[in-house]
Parts: structure tokens; sequence; C-alpha cells
């Protein structure tokens, strides 16, 4: 009887009908079986930021709320200038446990500090990760472009320890430490691990700075040596540049520490079709923090700014890594899907990639694609 029912049984999953029936053509995956009240809607410390940060920040908003998504947003305006994060804002995080912010524009010399440095070692957001890929329609120079950055985000170049010896003479001192290496080179191999990702590449500068890149590189070889299934490879930071321009392809996920990591991600996102569509965020043990995966460009001009012509689908993607992070997993699907819908489709896009609409005219698209 089974040998009779084989065949029988091939046919029908051969037909687009059958496959229907069967729930092979179906869109939808399997089902998602959330805990008792995983529905709760979750507060979400909120932080529009400088330059365009209120534009994308709004134009998020908007399609949680079409959404009707179980979020709710705590909205605090600081900016760049601050000499520091406001202790109401970090309470606020430190409740909510997940932050949405727009570009916080970083003064160039002077004394005033960077507020996204601060917000990331005072809520230990030890591990940054920039996601860059081609989106269906938008042309790049390259194609199969899927590259994961996690760059750690706590020490390195960016520790903040720096001071003039004499007159004309600065030291500015790098910190590497055993401890954060090891823990983002942890978290780089789980990522891969999870996502099921075949490779993981660490990029460095032993060859110059051979303590301290050495010891990263110690590190990363230790974790690598736990996931026999992941191919583990190195690579010298300026042999990584060329190579990211020349045959970007070829990198899956990419583990950095904290200067050579800011550089990486926003040339891969350049690559892969420019800042304004790259999603990203900062994590720790236990708080997360999402924004614009890449910081070129994340405060904008004035120009766009006076046009209100600044492009959201970065954050937009940000906010469905966040809301994946918050266990809504299809509300992450349908704004991702509605949002690669309007990139695919082409009628509705922003300057900078090569269209002429305004950020309320992508929000309206994004809206109007929802599921």
């Amino acid at each position: 009887m089974a040998r009779r029912t084989l065949p029988i049984l091939k046919q029908l999953c051969a037909s687009d009908s059958s496959r229907t029936l069967l729930g092979l053509g179906s869109a939808r995956s399997v089902t998602y079986m959330p805990r008792p009240g995983d529905g709760a809607p979750r507060a979400v410390t909120l932080i529009p930021g400088d330059g365009i940060g209120p534009l994308v920040t709004g134009a998020v908003e908007q399609v949680m709320e079409a959404m009707h998504a179980p979020v709710y947003f705590e909205r605090y305006d600081i900016h760049g200038d601050m000499k520091s994060v406001p202790a109401e804002v970090m309470e606020s995080i430190r409740k909510n446990k997940v932050c949405l912010k727009g570009g916080l524009r970083t003064p160039v010399g002077g004394g005033v500090s960077s507020l996204n440095v601060q917000l990331r070692k005072e809520l230990d957001l030890y591990a940054s990760l920039v996601n860059c890929f081609n989106l269906p329609g938008l042309p790049t120079r390259h194609e199969n472009v899927d590259i994961v950055v996690v760059r750690e985000n706590t020490e390195g170049e960016y520790s903040g320890l720096e001071h003039e010896v004499v007159p004309g003479v600065v030291e500015s001192l790098k910190v590497m430490t055993k401890f954060c290496s090891e823990r983002i080179a942890k978290y780089a191999f789980e990522y891969a691990y999870l996502n099921n990702r075949k490779k993981v590449t660490a990029v460095h500068k032993a060859n110059i700075m051979k303590l301290a890149d050495g010891l990263f590189l110690e590190s990363c070889r230790e974790v690598a040596s736990k996931y026999p299934s992941i191919k583990y490879n190195e690579i010298i930071v300026d042999n990584c540049c060329m190579q990211l321009v020349s045959k970007p392809e070829q990198f899956d996920v990419m583990v950095t520490p904290n200067l050579y990591g800011n550089l990486v991600a926003n040339t891969a996102a350049g690559i892969a079709g420019g800042t304004g569509v790259m999603p990203g965020g900062n994590v720790g043990a236990d708080h997360a923090v999402f924004e614009q995966g890449a910081s070129a460009g994340n405060v904008g001009n004035e120009k766009i700014m006076e046009q209100k012509k600044a492009n959201p689908v970065a954050l937009l993607l940000s906010s469905a890594m966040m809301l994946r992070h918050l266990q809504f997993p299809s509300f992450a699907d349908r704004l991702e899907t509605a949002v690669k819908r309007v990139i695919s489709e082409g009628k509705y896009r922003t300057k900078d990639l090569g269209g002429a609409s305004t950020t309320q005219e992508v929000v309206d698209a994004v809206i109007a694609n929802l599921d």
C-alpha cells in the first residue's frame, strides 16, 4: 500500500495547488508559540537625537502605530553637545532594557565626549552588530553581499585615555583586555551558530600591534576552537578594506576590535547600498540600543532636514531587529517585508537611493505595503 501511494504523493507535491494544500507554498513559517503574557505591550526608550534623527524616529513611530505593534515609547530629547546623558534617560533605559535612537552628533575636538560612547560604556553594550546586505531591486556594484560586522564596543582606541605629555605632544592609549576580547569573540561565534552562518573572520593589525591585537587574535582562536563547524580565518585590516571593495561576497561574519569595526562597517554599508539602508544595534548582557547601523551620515545635513528627505529605511530595519529582540517575530517580519517591497518596487526612494521622495512618502508606502 505504501509503495502505491508514494507516486501519488509525489504528483500531489509537484502541483502548485497541492503545495498550498500541504502548506508547502505558504509564506507563513512554522507557528511561533509565545509564552502567556508575551503579547503585553513593551516600553521602549526613544531618543530622537540630532539632525535627521527626529524625522527617522518619527517614521518608526508612524509605522509601529499602523501595525498596532505591542510597543510604546518613552521619549527623551537629548543632543550630542550635552556634557553627559541625563540620569533620567539612563534610568529609563535600565528599566525598559531596550532603546531606539537617532544619531547623536559628536563634536569634533574640544573637551566634549561622545554621548554614544557614554551610553555604550555605562550600559556595557559591548557588542555592536551591523548587517550589510543587498536589498532586492537596489542596484549596487557588487551582488551576493551579506556581511555581519560584530565590533567590540567598549575599549581599544575608544577608551578615551588621552593626555598631553608636553605642549605639542599628545599620548592616546589603546587598551585591550583578555576579558573584552574573549566575550566579543564568543558573541560573534554564537551569532554565527544561531543564524546558520558558515564563517567568522577576525580583523586585526597584529603584524604591527603585536601585543594588543595579538591578544585579540589569541582570544578569537581560543573561542574558534569550540566551534569546529564554523570556519575561522584572520585578515589584516588594510588588506580587509581592499578585499571588501573588490570581493565583498567572500565575507560572512566579521569580528573586530573597536576602531577597525567602525571603519569596516561603514565600508561594507557603502558597498551594499549605502548607510541609509543598513540596520544595526548595540547589545550587552542586560540592555540593547538599536540605531542606524553605519554611523556615517546618521545625523544628515541641513539641506536634507529642510527638505525632509531623510532615508528612514535603516532605522525601520533596525526597528525590525528590535521587534525580534523583544520576541515579536511576526511584527518584525511584516515590517521587514513591507520595507523590502517598497525598495524592490523602486517608486518611492530618497535621494541617496537615486530617487526624489520625501521621508513621509517612503513611510506612507511602507504602511501601504504592510500585510
